[in-house]
């Protein structure tokens, strides 16, 4: 007889036991499949159809698919294992190790997000399979802290998964049907070293650089001006230039130099219009000289979220909250289930400023509140 799934805590610690850290960078990067079969277990043992999908050229990594019940148009539940990497120095506990103190819970992975699978868990524990009308479909990814592998290939398999969507992601209990894109983009502009006692033996691409950031921070000023949200609390488009490397020697004219930069656009505005509306200004701008230009997108991006107001969706989280749905400023996987079909929002018991912080951790309070919030979901959506 298979052994009985653990209560709330206790599988919210096994969780924050399982490593699961994404990262662009290879050292800090890990497989997700603990989580995935701790959760494949769990959701086996209460009655659901469960599938793990690996992820195409990205070993290690895994999509978990969980349904209860037949047909179209339910409910998906949906959220990220991984969590993003931790300097263990900075915290007052073992990150790994579920921890309670002061009326909270303490670990990485808590607030993002790990906790959110046990509360579905709970909240379906007793759920009687024979009373769903409509499919309850829980989605876990891999990879939503780094480049989205998961949800990205979930696109590729174009697969029904339900009509509407919440995301666990930390809000504080308040639905969110809006949130800006994010694109992190590199420019490298190429001329020619030479000695600097004589310019004209090379071509600086320093210099050619501060072009660029000119024309960078222009283009930044029009954005903002034509688009603009209040909804959101930054209501405008950002672009922040984060990092720049050029030449290597003060008596040497500069051969190359790149800037890193980040757009997080409004709903509205595409990544792929804003890439080649930027691409035709730089060309012309350099047209004449005697420098190249390379764009790449170190990461490709998220596109920004709109789910309209009047999505049943929407209404009906507004109704269980008691909050009108807002707007944040970060991304989530929304946009890829928003291309297979299911009207999503954002939902979660945590918090977005303990996320990615020291001593991340989940108020004890938010518990009851969000199980409530679930089992409304999921008489509304299945039952």
């Amino acid at each position: 007889m298979p052994e009985a799934v653990p209560g709330l805590v206790p599988m919210i610690a096994q969780l924050i036991a399982a490593p699961s850290v994404s990262s662009v960078s290879p050292q800090w990067d890990q497989s997700n499949r603990g989580v995935i079969d701790l959760l494949a277990e769990w959701f086996e043992q209460l009655g659901f159809r469960v599938e793990i999908l690996s992820i195409p050229d990205h070993p290690g990594k895994f999509n978990l698919i969980a349904t209860l019940g037949e047909g179209d148009g339910g409910l998906v539940l949906s959220g990220h294992t991984d969590t993003v990497p931790c300097d263990e120095l900075l915290w007052r506990s073992d990150p790994f190790t579920l921890t309670q103190r002061d009326g909270r819970l303490y670990g990485l992975g808590t607030a993002d997000m790990k906790a959110f699978f046990a509360l579905v868990i709970e909240s379906v524990r007793n759920l009687e399979r024979k009373a769903l009308k409509r499919p309850l479909v829980i989605l876990a990814t891999a990879d939503e802290e780094s480049n989205m592998s998961g949800a990205r290939s979930l696109v590729d398999t174009h697969r029904r998964l339900g009509r509407h969507g919440i995301i666990g992601e930390p809000t504080g209990l308040r639905p969110v049907r809006m949130h800006k894109g994010v694109a992190m983009e590199l420019l490298r502009v190429k001329g020619r070293s030479g000695h600097s006692s004589d310019p004209s033996l090379g071509v600086s691409a320093l210099e050619g650089m501060h072009q660029v950031i000119g024309e960078l921070l222009a283009w930044r000023t029009e954005l903002q001006q034509r688009h603009q949200n209040t909804l959101f609390k930054v209501a405008f488009p950002t672009l922040n230039l984060g990092h720049i490397h050029g030449g290597d020697n003060p008596n040497r004219i500069c051969g190359q130099c790149e800037l890193h930069f980040d757009i997080r656009p409004l709903p509205g505005m595409l990544l792929g219009d804003l890439r080649a509306e930027l691409a035709e200004r730089l060309k012309r701008l350099l047209t004449g000289t005697d420098l190249e230009l390379e764009m790449i997108s170190t990461f490709s991006g998220v596109e920004p979220l709109e789910t309209p107001a009047d999505r049943e969706i929407v209404r009906t989280a507004q109704a269980l909250t008691g909050h009108v749905a807002t707007a944040v400023a970060f991304g989530t996987e929304a946009p890829y289930l928003q291309q297979l079909g299911v009207d999503t929002v954002i939902l979660g018991p945590g918090d977005i400023e303990q996320a990615h912080q020291p001593d991340e951790y989940l108020a004890l309070a938010r518990i009851e509140p969000m199980l409530g919030l679930l089992t409304g979901f999921i008489h509304r959506f299945c039952l």
